[in-house]
């Protein structure tokens, strides 16, 4: 066995046993924020709807992966809902493994599953696994750095996918009317919290028809304008097109 191979063995057989002893543990997550709306009314008032939720670290998988990673004929297993319908986070976890054989244990793989597999990081994810990861909006994850994601049934190396994912807005075409703005088009959102108010902007707009009103914003983000004791959030178009070019 080469060095290279040895590696990967214990690598496996590590996360082999940290999956098992976490297995079906239930992921944290951030408790969706519906401030107070602001005041004022027209195209630029808030919403009284609106969710701002944190998206923690997680990672999209294609059928073919969940079975390379979790076993022959395995399906994801549904465990919460998430916000938007339809999608939720699955009872199954993953070590995502980056350069030098830093690690994270215990990621969250969401569902329904893709066409392609991603992983979505806040910045301090990607520095503590010594990954560059571009921001990028989810999909466009051409020429973007890989990672070795390992589960209990064997390991899956990407030669693409990691990302740190932009800040967006999802939104029915209802609400985009109501605000102003059209699928692909940038906001700008401020939120005002004790003493950490911040403005965030490109902020951009995912239009659905079934979408609910819903801003997703990192870890990094949340933290950095204490979203928990957000007092109020505002919302208003930045007039700017969607470039989905990396940051």
């Amino acid at each position: 066995m080469s060095a290279g191979s040895m590696e990967r063995h214990q690598v496996e057989q590590l996360v082999r046993q940290i999956v098992r002893r976490v297995a079906g543990g239930a992921m944290p997550q951030a408790s969706p924020i519906v401030p107070a709306p602001a005041a004022g009314g027209g195209k630029q008032a808030t919403p009284s709807n609106l969710v701002v939720s944190i998206s923690a670290r997680h990672v999209h998988l294609t059928d073919a992966h969940v079975e390379k990673l979790f076993g022959p004929g395995r399906k994801l297993t549904p465990g919460k809902a998430l916000f938007q319908d339809g999608f939720y986070a699955a009872e199954e976890t993953v070590m995502i493994v980056g350069p030098r054989r830093r690690m994270l244990p215990e990621v969250r793989v969401l569902g329904p599953t893709r066409n392609f597999s991603q992983v979505e990081l806040a910045m301090t994810d990607a520095i503590s696994l010594g990954i560059q990861a571009p921001v990028r909006h989810s999909g466009n994850i051409e020429g973007t750095p890989g990672c070795v994601l390992v589960g209990p049934a064997g390991a899956v190396e990407l030669s693409q996918g990691v990302i740190r994912a932009a800040r967006h807005v999802h939104m029915s075409f209802e609400d985009c009317e109501k605000l102003g703005v059209k699928n692909g088009e940038f906001m700008t959102l401020t939120i005002k919290s004790p003493q950490c108010t911040v403005s965030f902007e490109d902020l951009l707009v995912r239009a659905d028809k079934a979408a609910k009103l819903e801003v997703h914003i990192d870890t990094d983000e949340g933290n950095a304008c204490n979203l928990e004791s957000a007092t109020e959030i505002i919302i208003k178009p930045q007039g700017k097109s969607c470039s989905c070019q990396a940051h």
